[in-house]
């Protein structure tokens, strides 16, 4: 498994979304919602079971975790 590493937030809110776009290709979500403010993203997948939006990181983590689950990282 390989390890990523951030440099600043930016970077792992673009990962978190790369993340999203991968999973709703292999169809292990139908879709996902970035709420866009000047100092963080927030995430929302719509199957999760929080009503809640996720951190950038926890939705990295969510997402990274059912990417591996489905074989693809």
């Amino acid at each position: 498994m390989s390890e990523d590493t951030f440099k600043d937030q930016l970077a792992i809110e673009e990962k978190a979304e790369d993340l999203a776009k991968q999973a709703m290709d292999l169809g292990l979500i139908p879709s996902f919602t970035i709420r866009y403010y000047p100092d963080c993203w927030e995430f929302f997948l719509p199957n999760q079971t929080e009503p809640d939006f996720l951190t950038p990181e926890e939705a990295y983590f969510k997402l990274k975790k059912l990417l591996e689950g489905a074989g693809k990282s």
